[in-house]
């Protein structure tokens, strides 16, 4: 009954085009200790070996069988029926088990199917599932591994949709409120840690440190740093995440695009923590939620891959339906996670949807994709979408709108086999929140002050009408993450007093763990000195350079991006290149800020990608968009190939975000949940495969 009970479970995988598990018996066990009894013999059952570890997408170049030497427990009993040899786990041989139960040498099986023999040797039965063996080897080794995997390749596509038991994915009706979420898991603690780490760290910049008393000083600048706590990024010590994924299936995605998001997908559901709940839209010419928001348990992770694993690429693409569809699962959710986020991945464009142009000008206002509900507003707290262009035939405009007006962040993947990364660098982000409803609030402290202008990117800012005080409304922060807003003001002629106090900042923000408001700041004033004269030329601040250049560098994109659609490409590189030229000659280029000696490759970077109307077209504004994405709010994004463009991606990219990446690019997919955010132990860790979209951080 047992091998019966592991058959039909093999069975049922196979239907659904997913990995089978088969764990190590008894008798394998027997079959080690023998082979290496000084290391087998008395040693305890590690936690590794009996732990179930969740089956993983196959690969695009998964191809043939393999199986682990580790077979169900009757196969180390039993003979070959063709080489009438044992079929002993410690033979050195691959097994082979067919559909009927039989079993078989593997090199004894494939030879028969090589000629065409499709009936097992035994019992005569017509075999629907084949071995097959992976070109330019004569025999597939078995494995070394102490857990096993098992990929079946079945005779033909249509046969193995005739042999699946499951039902089609949108023939299963849905309800008409989304609110069959599974309850949050409220009896886990979560360890808060220390109150002191808490905080935000804050620190003021002044752009120099004197103006004399009888000299005015026009448009003076004043950075505030904000910077994000440390995590240690463990399920205990993290605010749980709601993710909604939707995902483009339509008939451009067939082939290796469809099998790179199964994998990428199966990445994402390994690292999420079972307080974590995933959802899954999946669309083409409609949009089908594929199941609720459900916690990743190892049950849920289990019926969450069978079910990605299953989709099939066809249709049109239906991108506004798809986002109502994903607002409905959040909108209508019955519990809520602290944390959440949409990420939407399109390769086309939309086809369904009309889309107007804009009143007030001829560029075209791809808002209307985006639902009313998921849109930024001033006094909400947003949901962000977080998008990426998966090739060079998607809407980059349109990705590009949706995340800049959901507060979300705009990823270009030029080249396809970088997906999972992308998607890891994302999620890296999303496991470590630590700082939530960010506010910061700036006032004047002297009285014949006023503010100027707040430079603070895609995020939203205000001053009052006496220009006394104002606000930055900045949500999000991830563990580390640093922010950098500009103050600018006039200063007057200050004939008393030999110091002047220019404004003081206080920080707000909520804890995602303990749900606690946090204040930092309120007290102390940024000041300078007023000295009768200033002797030579006064030192400006590194710090302050820097964000005008970057600031500088962003409207220059824009402008380039604006020229670069009314099909006026000369007028866009002639902006960028004297943009470029601008930050070489400045202080924080010439003392080798990273920031801007990346700045200076980008901006070089774009022009090229503008050096004609179908470069421009295919990749040049996706590439610009992403950048613009990137800089407006201050976080990484997943863009191009440049080789050049490595320091400056660097300047956004969080310890977390790293340490994900290196986990893909590593294929660590056997790792436990629990430990997924931390770094591969140098003894495991794997040589990485060469990708210029995501180096480790540097200082900044």
């Amino acid at each position: 009954m047992a091998g019966d009970s592991k058959w039909r479970k093999m069975k049922l995988a196979l239907g659904l085009n997913t990995c089978l598990y088969l764990p190590k018996t008894t008798d394998d066990d027997d079959d080690v200790s023998t082979h290496s009894p000084s290391s087998r013999a008395h040693a305890p059952p590690r936690a590794s070996d009996v732990r179930h570890r969740m089956p993983t997408t196959p690969t695009p170049s998964s191809s043939g069988l393999r199986i682990s030497k580790y077979g169900i427990k009757s196969l180390s009993k039993q003979m070959c029926a063709i080489c009438l040899t044992s079929m002993k786990a410690t033979g050195g041989h691959a097994i082979f088990t067919a559909e009927c139960s039989h079993s078989f040498h593997f090199h004894c099986i494939t030879s028969n199917v090589k000629h065409g023999n499709r009936i097992c040797p035994v019992c005569r039965a017509k075999w629907k599932e084949i071995p097959l063996e992976s070109s330019g080897s004569s025999r597939v080794k078995s494995s070394t591994d102490s857990d096993s995997w098992m990929i079946l390749q079945g005779m033909s596509h249509q046969q193995m949709h005739s042999s699946r038991n499951a039902p089609s994915l949108f023939q299963a009706p849905e309800p008409s409120i989304f609110d069959d979420d599974e309850p949050v898991n409220q009896k886990v603690e979560i360890f808060s840690g220390d109150s002191d780490s808490n905080g935000v760290e804050m620190r003021t910049y002044p752009e120099i440190s004197a103006v004399a008393k009888s000299a005015c000083f026009d448009n003076f600048g004043i950075l505030i740093n904000l910077k994000a706590p440390v995590t240690k990024g463990d399920l205990n010590t993290r605010a749980p995440l709601d993710l909604v994924t939707v995902l483009d299936i339509s008939g451009s995605m067939t082939g290796t695009k469809i099998a790179l998001l199964k994998q990428a997908m199966g990445f994402v559901v390994q690292n999420l923590g079972p307080l974590d709940r995933l959802s899954v839209i999946a669309f083409s010419s409609s949009a089908r939620r594929l199941f609720p928001l459900r916690r990743m348990t190892e049950t849920g992770k289990q019926e969450s891959l069978q079910i990605i694993n299953s989709l099939v690429a066809n249709g049109g693409t239906n991108i506004a339906e798809a986002l109502k569809k994903g607002a409905k699962v959040m909108n209508e959710r019955k519990f809520k996670n602290p944390v959440s986020s949409m990420i939407l991945l399109s390769d086309g464009q939309d086809t369904y949807t009309s889309i107007s142009p804009r009143k007030t000008g001829s560029q075209t206002d791809y808002q209307t994709l985006l639902p009313s509900s998921m849109q930024s507003k001033k006094d909400e707290t947003r949901i962000p979408v977080h998008t990426f262009g998966f090739g060079m035939d998607h809407d980059a405009s349109a990705m590009h709108s949706i995340s800049e007006h959901s507060g979300g962040m705009f990823s270009f993947i030029e080249a396809e086999n970088v997906i999972q990364d992308a998607f890891a660098q994302c999620i890296g982000g999303l496991l470590s929140v630590v700082v939530q409803e960010l506010w910061v609030e700036v006032e004047c402290v002297h009285p014949v002050l006023r503010l100027g202008s707040i430079k603070a990117g895609s995020y939203k800012v205000g001053i009052d009408e006496n220009g006394r005080s104002g606000y930055i409304q900045v949500g999000d922060l991830y563990a580390e993450e640093e922010r950098d807003f500009l103050i600018a003001m006039d200063i007057p002629v200050e004939e008393f007093g030999d110091e002047m106090s220019l404004v003081k900042f206080r920080v707000i923000h909520k804890d995602p763990i303990k749900k606690t408001e946090v204040v930092v700041g309120g007290h102390g004033d940024v000041t300078i000195s007023r000295p009768e004269s200033t002797l030579g030329k006064q030192i400006v601040s590194i710090e302050v350079d820097r964000q005008r250049n970057r600031l500088r560098a962003a409207s220059a994109m824009a402008e380039a991006r604006a020229a670069a659609e009314r099909g006026n490409l000369a007028a866009a590189t002639s902006v960028l290149e004297d943009c470029r030229k601008k930050l070489v000659e400045s202080v924080s280029t010439r003392s080798g800020d990273r920031l801007c000696v990346g700045l200076v490759a980008e901006l070089r970077e774009m022009k090229e990608r503008m050096a004609s109307q179908r470069v421009y077209e295919s990749s040049g504004r996706a590439y610009v968009l992403s950048g613009l994405s990137s800089h407006s709010w201050q976080r990484a994004t997943a863009r191009g190939d440049s080789t050049e463009m490595t320091s400056q991606i660097q300047s956004y990219q969080t310890q977390s975000m790293v340490n994900m990446v290196n986990l893909s690019q590593t294929m660590c997919f056997s790792r436990s949940p629990s430990t997924s955010m931390v770094n591969p132990s140098p003894k495991n860790k794997k040589s990485l495969r060469s990708i210029h979209s995501f180096p480790p951080p540097q200082p900044r």
